[in-house]
């Protein structure tokens, strides 16, 4: 079974047992987390897309911990101008989580 769930802005593709990157999330590591913004879900064949969320469906994950990506330089230049270099570095940071469980919620009969 996997899921499509959106954190932070991001959409990510997920099953159980995977870790993911998303921004950083003011969460300690070891807490765990409810996912609500389940956007698909799908096992085999059967696919479920939500209008734009799957009310029932929930995606389980642990924090594991936090970091820092690669550092990226940022240099701005212009050629027309005197002596114009700026010369800035960024990291950003992310989150480590583990996906748990999917749970794709069942659906009322009327």
């Amino acid at each position: 079974m996997f899921a499509v769930v959106e954190i932070g802005g991001h959409q990510y593709r997920v099953k159980a047992g995977d870790q993911i990157q998303v921004e950083k999330l003011p969460l300690q590591a070891g807490a765990s987390l409810e996912i609500d913004r389940v956007l698909m879900v799908g096992e085999g064949e059967q696919v479920r897309i939500g209008q734009p969320v799957i009310p029932e469906a929930r995606v389980r994950a642990t924090v594991l911990g936090h970091g820092k990506g690669e550092k990226i330089i940022v240099f701005k230049y212009r050629p027309g101008a005197k002596r114009y270099r700026r010369k800035q570095g960024h990291r950003q940071t992310y989150t480590v989580l583990r996906i748990d469980a999917i749970e794709a919620g069942v659906r009322a009969s009327a």
